[in-house]
């Protein structure tokens, strides 16, 4: 079985493992005090010209998202998201667990626009009875989405002008923040989601890495006690060197890139492979996760060789779903697939 349903399949980029090895017997003070953490964040603070940002290190994305947003809501409020986005489908209500809901707006194609975010605020502030709702506190976005899509410039500025008009914090989540950097078309860069965002993360776990999220705070009014935060939810490492060296290791020679290159290729081989079939894609991706439209009797001879995730139904006769490429994907699989789908009836 070769495997397309998700990018952290595999373990870890061999270099970080080979990292891991020659430091194994280092000793070093715990909880991210030690070296390699705090080069791995000064590479951070180089990459996105900030040097008063805050980099934490932390576990997994859930984790990430459910600290970052129990530290900045007060009790009463929610974040805003699409009701696509991860926090609203993908958390297990990891979010509504610590307190705060998810105010979900519609979305299509994953993504949202600042004349949502800015009729929600609205909404709320309008309603005469306002005080008995859940106010709007935060706003969060994934990069790209969940369906593989991303924010141009234009429409992360505009979101930004409207958070910051209506003081709301603006959170992108970059769980898979290096495909969407390298995404064909893509004009944002980690300079511009610095200057346009509150905090924003920089994912490991799906972009080779063992595990592990980097959180940048880049609004000094949302770093006070966030280690605090960080503890308090279970996610402060003791052995907090082994997150700081694997983003060390991402981030020194350019490595974080090279493999969402790698992935991004991948992908777009098996995207024009559907397309040059006749099937058709349910979102325009450029980044390494592809949604052909299948028909609904293909799907198990295809999943015969190979596995993939069942995304949602199309219509009675037609499914969606996700081909997903990592840094381990293989050339040869992928030419196995496209020889594959060039077959099917």
């Amino acid at each position: 079985m070769i495997r397309f349903e998700n990018d952290y399949a595999e373990g870890a980029h061999p270099q970080i493992l080979q990292k891991l090895v020659e430091t194994n017997e280092e000793q070093s003070p715990g909880y991210g005090m030690d070296e390699h953490s705090e080069r791995a964040k000064a590479y951070v603070k180089k990459e996105i010209a900030a040097e008063q940002a805050d980099v934490h290190f932390l576990v997994g994305g859930t984790q990430t998202n459910t600290t970052v947003i129990a530290s900045i809501l007060r009790p009463h409020q929610g974040v805003i998201a699409a009701t696509t986005g991860h926090i609203a489908v993908h958390e297990t209500g990891a979010i509504e667990a610590t307190g705060h809901k998810v105010l979900t707006l519609p979305s299509d194609d994953g993504k949202i626009t600042a004349a949502q975010v800015k009729a929600c605020y609205d909404a709320h502030w309008q309603d005469s009875t306002h005080e008995h709702m859940v106010q709007p506190g935060l706003v969060y976005i994934s990069h790209p989405t969940e369906n593989g899509t991303t924010y141009s410039k234009a429409e992360l500025s505009a979101i930004s002008k409207v958070c910051r008009d209506c003081g709301l914090p603006l959170f992108l989540d970059g769980a898979r923040l290096g495909y969407g950097l390298v995404a064909d078309g893509n004009d944002l860069s980690l300079k511009d989601i610095a200057q346009l965002c509150d905090v924003f993360y920089i994912g490991g776990t799906k972009m080779g890495a063992l595990f592990g999220e980097a959180v940048v705070i880049v609004n000094p009014a949302y770093q006070r006690d966030f280690r605090y935060m960080i503890k308090q939810r279970g996610g402060l490492l003791a052995k907090g060197r082994l997150l700081g060296l694997q983003f060390e290791t991402l981030l020194e020679n350019h490595l974080y890139l090279d493999i969402a290159h790698h992935a991004v290729e991948m992908a777009m081989l098996i995207q024009q492979a559907f397309i040059q079939k006749g099937f058709a894609l349910r979102y325009n991706s450029k980044t390494n996760q592809q949604f052909p439209i299948l028909p609904n009797d293909l799907l198990k001879k295809l999943g015969e060789k190979y596995s993939f995730s069942v995304w949602e139904p199309f219509d009675d006769t037609h499914t969606v779903v996700r081909f997903c490429t990592s840094w381990a994907t293989k050339k040869e699989n992928v030419e196995r697939l496209i020889k594959d789908i060039e077959r099917l009836a």
